[in-house]
This record gives structure tokens, sequence and C-alpha cells, in this order.
């Protein structure tokens, strides 16, 4: 079964300038029946926003088609990275459609075959892209009952459609299969009235647990990568680097690497690449290359940067504002004021970007391991002046992303090289580049102001946020009088961050949630309350309160007060529309500074989950990878220099790590389905970090929680 990926839309009137002709579009496909539909009135029926439904293209939109022998092919604008929407949306697809899971085939990142699509992040895929699919699905089904009721003789009303066949509920044996009605006939029709899916009650496959569809293919070497590829008279390229994103060349002799057989060195404007249908003679060649650089070096480091932020001086803008600050502090019986700090972390993906392009005539078709098919696409078009309907993007399988593969730098790189060379071309970042060109989670620093009363009520909150972002910085808590002030000009600002920054897995979430979660447990402690119980009565959101309830339970928490020596912490937050809380128990060596997470739990609801076994999967995933972020992740960097390139200094969660892992997602079957990508690694952190301060009396407010600042902040206590 071949596997592809693609994005979600955004924009309601670029159909024909991202996708292809309509005409085009029934040659690539071939017969079948064809659904079209507006899906006008069915967001409402689940929740979304109404700005979704302009984001979807208005002339067409072909989500499913049905061939002749009954399989059904499922177009979308995701891809698959990892996180098993090849298996949850054909799950989705089998069941308003009510045909067989095993006749669903997922079409994903082919921008000439699947509608054009924004990229696939944020845990949208299922909240966002789910709802359009289920009411295409449920149309087609409608439209194949006339059809059915045509060829029958029979009224829709004595019909029932299951498993790819229509049948008389009179007379079983009177009945006619999606294949037989769509055989040969390419058919376009529309309901007058729109259906919805069907009740969550009568689903045969949603809610229920499968095994990612992907997944043997993948542990057995069969699954294709782009880095897999291979075509005809394919070089590899690579191309010369910077030492530092503040340098700029100022000489360069290329001398030596033309003098290599079987090599061709290409300079064009300010990229250099040198060619080889050798892999290892392009690596030999591009170390042969002499460059000289001027640099202009941005004055900050990894050590300095979270005064250099405060010193930026950049815009504010009051993002909340509830009540009177002054009238909140006058009641508070006690205050607390806190800075956190979050440092630059990669996404280091096992799977480097790659890319391999071919020029065919007068069409580009790139292949390429990323998020955003169709901004690559968009990006081929504005760069290197091809018409729209002359590029096509096709994502294979993706090693990873977490947000980093959304830009499509390797992609431009190989068209390029491509369009001059005129035959194929494979780029590879190397490890070194991957971690030069990252788009880095950024760093930043969070001040935080509050005050409680006698009782343990939160009187006020002033939460400041300086050079990171706002993603998860809702206050979450009940609290009158509540201010939260953004601190920056823009999350890639070239005055305060020295390289490119951008999404993270949870992208700043994480962030937010440790320094309020850490300034959350602060106030339990000064209250001599239980952090549990300090939550709950600062509470009103239904569904926190119930994911800490279901967590503690399954974690079989005994209330204390802190610190009770224990080692247990307690977080909890929200993100993509799930809510999440966390429960962990950690032991600390106090000579060594070494933290061992013995037990982590975590409680999630996340409405309607589509596939509870994948589900689980994210989260344990969320859960192990917030491990990195939490004791070893940081970037080590001078000025625009990376000095982690690799894997032996940029210490990624191992295996040894991992704790014993508990995991439950709340029954919300008849709620809307939201994302389960991101949500349990936001708490990560701030769990881990109140675990520590109940083992120790030690407060860490500076990620990761390396041995040393563990030993320093025990020093403190």
């Amino acid at each position: 079964m071949k596997k592809d990926i693609i994005k979600t839309d955004g924009s309601s009137d670029n159909t024909e300038r991202h996708g292809i002709p309509r005409r085009d579009f029934f040659k690539i496909l071939g017969s079948g029946i064809i659904i079209f539909f507006h899906p006008w009135g069915v967001l409402d029926a689940f929740g979304m926003p109404a700005e979704q439904e302009r984001s979807l293209p208005t002339d067409y939109n072909a989500f499913l088609k049905i061939d002749e022998d009954g399989t059904v092919r499922c177009f979308t604008g995701k891809i698959e990275m990892g996180q098993g929407v090849i298996t949850s949306l054909a799950q989705e697809m089998a069941d308003a459609l009510n045909a067989p899971l095993e006749n669903v085939r997922m079409v994903m990142g082919d921008t000439d075959l699947c509608p054009w699509d924004a990229g696939t992040w944020g845990s949208l895929t299922t909240r966002a892209f789910g709802p359009h699919m289920l009411a295409a699905a449920a149309e087609a089904r409608g439209v194949l009952m006339d059809l059915a009721s045509a060829h029958l003789g029979i009224p829709v009303s004595q019909l029932e459609a299951k498993d790819g066949v229509i049948t008389d509920t009179k007379n079983v044996k009177n009945s006619v299969s999606y294949a037989q009605l769509t055989k040969g006939k390419r058919i376009e029709k529309f309901l007058d009235v729109k259906p919805l899916p069907e009740d969550y009650t009568k689903f045969t496959y949603i809610g229920k647990s499968f095994n990612h569809s992907d997944a043997v293919a993948k542990v057995t070497g069969q699954a294709k990568y782009t880095g897999d590829l291979k075509l005809p008279g394919m070089l590899f390229a690579r191309i010369l680097r910077p030492p530092s994103h503040g340098a700029k060349m100022t000489s360069v002799d290329y001398s030596e690497a033309e003098k290599i057989a079987g090599v061709k060195v290409i300079r064009d404007g300010n990229m250099i690449a040198v060619l080889s249908e050798n892999h290892d003679k392009a690596d030999i060649a591009i170390s042969k290359i002499k460059a000289e650089y001027s640099f202009n070096e941005m004055p900050v480091n990894n050590k300095t940067m979270f005064d250099w932020y405060l010193k930026a001086n950049p815009r504010s803008e009051v993002i909340r504002s509830d009540g009177d600050l002054e009238k909140g502090r006058q009641l508070s019986d006690k205050t607390f004021e806190s800075e956190f700090h979050d440092p630059y972390l990669a996404h280091s993906p096992i799977e480097t970007h790659t890319a391999l392009a071919q020029l065919e005539g007068d069409k580009m078709t790139v292949w390429a391991s990323t998020q955003s098919p169709f901004g690559l696409k968009d990006s081929l078009i504005r760069e290197l002046g091809f018409a729209a309907d002359k590029v096509r993007v096709i994502t294979p399988f993706v090693g990873g992303g977490f947000g980093g593969k959304a830009p499509s730098q390797q992609g431009l790189e190989a068209a390029k090289l491509a369009k001059l060379t005129g035959k194929p071309v494979m780029v590879v970042w190397t490890r070194d580049e991957e971690f030069f060109y990252d788009t880095f989670h950024p760093a930043g620093v969070i001040q935080i102001k509050t005050g409680i009363d006698r009782n343990g009520f939160i009187k006020f909150w002033d939460y400041n946020i300086y050079a990171s972002g706002t993603r998860g910085s809702e206050t979450t808590y009940n609290v009158e009088n509540a201010r939260i002030t953004h601190h920056t000009t823009g999350r890639s600002d070239p005055s305060v961050h020295p390289f490119a920054t951008g999404a993270w897995r949870a992208p700043n979430n994480n962030t937010n949630t440790f320094a309020r979660e850490v300034q959350i447990d602060m106030m339990a402690s000064a209250a001599g309350i239980d952090p549990l119980e300090f939550r709950l009565k600062n509470l009103k959101d239904v569904h926190i309160i119930d994911c800490l309830k279901e967590v503690a339970g399954k974690f079989g928490y005994v209330p204390g007060k802190l610190p009770s020596g224990r080692g247990i912490g307690i977080a909890c937050g929200a993100d993509a529309g799930a809510w999440v809380a966390h429960m962990a128990e950690v032991k600390v060596d106090k000579n060594t500074g070494k933290v061992q997470v013995v037990r982590i739990a975590c409680a999630q609801d996340m409405g309607l989950c589509v596939n509870p076994e994948g589900a689980t999967i994210q989260m344990e995933g969320c859960l192990t990878m917030g491990l990195g972020y939490t004791f070893s992740e940081e970037i080590i960097f001078e000025g625009g220099n990376i000095k982690d390139r690799g894997f032996d200094t940029y210490e990624i969660p191992k295996f040894s790590w991992l704790p014993k892992i508990d995991t439950v997602i709340l029954n919300r079957m008849n709620q809307p389905p939201q994302g389960g990508g991101e949500p349990a690694i936001i708490a990560v952190g701030a769990v881990i970090a109140n675990a520590i301060y109940d083992a120790t009396g030690a407060r860490l407010l500076t990620m990761p929680f390396t041995p040393a600042r563990v030993l320093e902040a025990l020093k403190k206590v």
C-alpha cells in the first residue's frame, strides 16, 4: 500500500492557484465516483469555529474516490510522520462511509492529487480536518443510497448501507455494492440536504484500538522515506554552508573540488554546490572547498541570553487583563515573585531534512520530507518561477518532524540544482546541517507575580513573557485579578534571536506550563495545602478538574503537604483543545544531582478518541520526549555559531531513562475530537520540577534540570 502525506487547507479562493485544473484532476484519478461537497452548516455540528469553513476550497473538494474494485481512496492534506493519522483517518472514513476499514487507502501529501492544506502541525488533523472529511463521506454515503435506490427500484428509507454494500432491509438478497454502483462511472452529484455523520453510538471503528497500519512496513524496513528513493542518473548534492548564522562569505576557492573525477561544481548566486552520482565523492569534494568569511555576530550566548532578552526593550502587548491587580495585591496575605528560564531546543528528528527533485520537460516534481508540501510548492513557484500546474510535491513517510520540518529549505535546494543540471538531484542534510539550520524552540524568560489570601485562594496573577511565545499562557486557574503581558517583537525577531526559531511540539506551552505550574506549587507550599487540593479549590474548568481526579486515582495519590520528602509532583494544563494532568514520582541523589523518574501518570481529556491505541502511543511519546527537554536538551551557542552539531553533545532521551508510564484517556465519546499529538508533553518539566521540590525542598527555575543545576538548587535549601 502506498503511503503519502500532506497538510491542511488555509484559503478558500486559492484552489486553482495551489491545485491543478479540474480536467487534469479527473485524468489523474481515472474512473470511479468522485464526491464534491460544500460543508456549509456541518461545522457547527462538530463544534468547529466558523472560520475553518473558509479554509477549504469552494470550487471542488475531492476527499474520496471509490474505485471499481471497491477500494476507497481517501485524500488528505495531512502527512504521516509517526503520529498515526494514516490509521485514524481511515477509521473515520470507514465509519462515515459505512465501508470496510480494510478497503480504505490513504493518499497523503501529493499536491497533484490532494486538496490544498496549510500544513501538518498544531494537532489539527483530527479536530480540524476530520469534520470536513466526515462530512464528505456522509454526503458520499447519501449519494450512494440515492444511486442504489434508483438501481434497485427501492425507496431510500428501505435501504441500509453496511461494509460497502447497500441492502434492501426487507429482502437481504436484494443488494448492490458500492463498487457495482461506481463501476465505469464518474458521478458529480450534490445532495440538497447535507447529512451529518452517524451518531457515535453506531460507530464500528471509531473509538476502538487499532495498531498503526504502517507499523509492519516501518519495523521491517519496507516503508519508503525520501532518502530511500532512487532515479536513473540521480546526482547527490552537498552544499557549502557558513560556519555561523552571523557569517558572510568574502572569498571562495573550489578549484580542488573541480579536480575530482565525476564531480561537478555549481555556483548560483550565494549557493555553491558539488554534485556527483557517488555520494562519497560529493562528501570529499565539499571538504576541498576553501572559503573565507566576515562575521557580524550578535553579542549573546547561552549563558547571557536571559539577561539579553530582558534588556532587549521589545514592545509589550497585554493579551489579557481582568480585574484590578492592585486590588488583588491588597487582598493577598502572601505574595510571590518568580523568574523562569527556558533555553533553545532542537527538534533533532532521526531523519534529517531530505529532498529529491526531478525536472521532466517543464514540470518539476519534488519528493520531500516536509510537514508542508503545499508550502514547499508555493516556495518553488515563488523562488524558481514555475507555474502552479508545473510543480508537484510528494511527501513519502516523514521520519519525525515535531514542527521542525515545516520549512523546506532542502526542497528548494534540490529543485534549484535539478533545474540547473537537468538531472534528478538528491539533497540529504547531514546531522551537522540539521542542527545548524533547525528552527529552534525559542528560549525565553517568564516573570510571574502572584498572591494568595489566608484561605489559599489566588487573588492576583501578573504574568510576563519575554522573547518566547504565548501558547499555554492562559491563567487556567480562577483568578479575578489577572494580567498577561507579552514582551516581544516577534518569535523570530533578528534583534533578539541570533538564529531562526519556530514551532517545537506544543510550541511554548512547555515553557508556560512549567512556569505556571511551579508557581502554583510555590503557593500551595506556602499555604500549607496539599498541591492537589490547592489546584482543585482554585479551578473551575471541569475538564482540568476531571483530569486531576482521574490521574490521582490512577497514580494512587495520597495527599500531603509540600515538601513531603516523598518526591511526588503534580502539574496540569491544556493544549490543542485537550486537557491533561500529570503526576510523577522521582528519586534525587543529593550527592550527584542526578534525578531518576520512577513513575509518571497522565490523564488526558481529548474529546472523542478515534483510536485509543494510537492516542496512547502519542501520550507515551510525549512523556518520553519531555524527559529530554526536562533533563538534558539545550542548545549551546555563541552568537550565530551553533556549538551543538550532533548527538555526541546534544543528548536526547534514552530508553534507560524511561520510568513506569501509566496513561488514562477520559471517556468523552459524545464530545468533539481534539488534538492528541502534543498535549501530554506540556507538563513534563513542571511535574518533575515539583516532584524534585517535594523530595528535597529545592526549587528549579531554569530548564533543563542538569545535575549541576540540581546541586546548585540544593545548596539553597
